[in-house]
């Protein structure tokens, strides 16, 4: 078995206490399972300053994000550490194109999430998991399916339902002229496929296997897993910004499902199941571009508030 292989870096700016009071630089490490393959099976950890520590958060990428990008982002993982929460951003089993909630990402996290609790001794700690797009479905799936369940949950505008999102892809496909369908749209289709080993037509349990959530599920057996587990979801459903930027409509948007399940959780009795609606505060860095899916429409200092008041 390969040792694991050890990189330390520091912030290369000073981060700032909430008091806008400068505070010494924080401590990154980046580790590789296997030192031979830095793509995939590692986590970036980015540590307190102080002992001892508040709790730990797994931190999910969106679809194609490094550790590096969601530090670009989002000034999260600053906070969380600055507010004594040691937090691990993972890149799984597919790197960058990890699905998160296959069960192969899941076996990866689970790996990742054994090696830095016994690590860093940190079974007695409050634990978190949350993340961003792709990654926030992974945090819900995990959070239904895991033995050891997390204190508190949240997902930034989460793809929820696969068969949904599946029709979707096809609708977008159809209604797109020709040679000019949404790359995005032919690759999950082709991805969905392959994990599931067909369309939600020919191998609907398949899909509700993946989905942290589904409409078509009667059961509601994934969702009840999770009824007694704080959760909060952030979407911005800038519905006319979908209309005119991507020709997309509210059957492609997120917001729906997200909606969908916060309202069902409440209806199985767990009313910490919260969903957080936001209207203009979706821009991307560098530049500033608008885009409601983005991690900017969290406000940071309110979610790390509500974190530290789980128990």
């Amino acid at each position: 078995m390969n040792r694991l292989f050890l990189i330390i870096f520091t912030f290369s700016a000073f981060a700032f206490n909430c008091n806008g009071q400068k505070v010494s630089n924080l401590k990154i490490e980046k580790v590789f399972l296997d030192k031979s393959d830095t793509t995939k099976n590692c986590y970036t950890i980015i540590y307190p300053p102080k002992l001892p520590w508040t709790g730990y958060l797994f931190l999910m990428p969106g679809f194609g994000e490094t550790a590096e990008r969601v530090l670009q982002q989002t000034d999260l993982p600053k906070k969380l550490a600055l507010n004594g929460i040691l937090t691990i951003i993972p890149t799984l089993q597919d790197g960058v194109l990890s699905l998160g909630v296959d069960s192969l990402s899941q076996q990866t996290f689970n790996r990742i999430l054994k090696e830095v609790t016994t690590k860093h001794k940190l079974t007695d700690l409050r634990f978190f998991v949350g993340g961003y797009s792709i990654g926030g479905s992974c945090a819900i799936k995990y959070a239904e399916n895991s033995d050891v369940k997390p204190t508190a949950v949240f997902a930034i505008d989460p793809p929820l339902d696969f068969e949904r999102f599946y029709n979707s892809a096809k609708r977008d496909i159809r209604l797109s002229k020709s040679n000019e369908a949404s790359e995005e749209s032919l690759y999950m289709i082709e991805r969905l496929e392959k994990e599931t080993g067909g369309s939600p037509t020919t191998n609907l349990s398949e899909y509700y296997k993946l989905s942290p959530y589904s409409f078509s599920d009667t059961t509601q057996k994934a969702i009840k897993k999770i009824v007694t587990i704080p959760l909060r979801i952030f979407t911005e459903p800038d519905i006319n910004w979908w209309l005119k930027e991507r020709g997309e409509d509210f059957t492609s948007m997120n917001a729906t499902e997200c909606s969908a399940m916060i309202n069902e959780l409440n209806r199985l009795g767990n009313q910490k199941a919260q969903l957080i609606t936001t209207q203009n505060k979706g821009y991307r860095k560098p530049d500033n571009s608008r885009h409601p899916h983005s991690w900017s429409i969290v406000d940071n200092d309110e979610l790390i508030k509500w974190l530290l008041k789980q128990k």
